[in-house]
């Protein structure tokens, strides 16, 4: 039987911390996830291992027992996978016994002979209940549905999931939706499904945060003498008041105009605009005389 080395199937050092392991497993998983490749044995071979190794490793507890069993497993296994069995590498009448809560038909032999919990069973103890794994799964939203809210519908293996994002969903969030994981010894020990969002780029408004940022252009006009102008914002046009000689790249600030701050009510960014000044083009005879004559008295 071969060991499996969960470090190396998560692609991180035998010494990463939790996080670093948390990290990576997501990475892996969103990556081989059956529904990103559909009819794919090999990446649904490889979701498997992955999730085994977070298994495991993912788990302080599971971690240091793996740690513990290292390059002990050969002479774990040829005592026939006792753990309560004289010469235990570890010691004592429980060793493995349900200690790394189960098995499952998704794990390898590896799993189920040392930490499968089989061995606690055959030496009279009771099994601990098995958590199920944990799913990834990802949906797509525009700036608009993140700045109000919107709904999605995932497909799950045998019901449909509906999924809501409140304002202020930002790229990258990730949702929590306890007990629609994979399915555990009991459906109290189901594991949580993790929908990760991803917010497209707006072709206007850039994010930082809970602020917006956005061009707006105005013309030398208005720039030189003042005025009023119509900015964009995600909830449509607002009036603007322009200073008499304002600046080229000048940045002005629209408040409450940028994105709901998640989870507060009526509570909001603010919007950066940065102005933008047209010259004008194509001038006729008059306007170029007029200029001349304004350059003439700047003079």
């Amino acid at each position: 039987m071969e060991y499996k080395d969960y470090y190396k199937t998560l692609g991180v050092d035998k010494k990463a911390t939790q996080e670093e392991i948390k990290k990576a497993y997501r990475k892996l998983a969103l990556k081989f996830h059956p529904d990103k490749n559909p009819d794919n044995k090999d990446a649904e071979a490889k979701f498997k291992e992955i999730n085994e190794a977070n298994d495991v490793v993912g788990d302080p507890v599971k971690r240091k027992k793996y740690d513990e069993l290292g390059s002990n497993w050969k002479q774990y296994e040829n005592m026939g996978g006792q753990p309560g069995g004289g010469g235990n590498p570890f010691g004592g009448g429980g060793g493995f016994s349900g200690g790394f809560g189960g098995g499952g038909g998704d794990f390898s032999d590896f799993f189920e002979q040392f930490f499968g919990g089989g061995g606690g069973a055959r030496g009279g103890g009771r099994q601990r209940a098995r958590k199920g794994q944990d799913l990834q799964t990802e949906f797509e939203i525009s700036q608009e549905e993140a700045y109000y809210g919107t709904t999605r519908v995932i497909q799950l293996e045998n019901e449909k999931l509906r999924i809501s994002t409140k304002p202020g969903a930002y790229d990258e969030q990730q949702l929590r939706i306890k007990g629609k994981g994979g399915a555990g010894s009991t459906p109290a020990t189901a594991g949580d499904l993790f929908v990760n969002v991803r917010v497209r780029p707006h072709h206007r408004f850039t994010r930082e945060g809970d602020n917006l940022k956005t061009n707006h252009e105005i013309d030398l006009y208005t720039a030189v003498l003042g005025g009023e102008t119509l900015v964009e914002t995600l909830t449509g046009q607002v009036k603007v008041q322009i200073a008499a000689g304002t600046q080229a790249t000048k940045t002005i600030r629209i408040k409450s105009k940028g994105m709901p701050v998640y989870g507060k009510a009526e509570t909001f960014g603010d919007l950066y605009v940065t102005l933008k000044v047209l010259l004008p083009t194509n001038l006729a005879d008059k306007q170029k005389e007029l200029f001349e004559q304004l350059r003439a008295l700047n003079s």
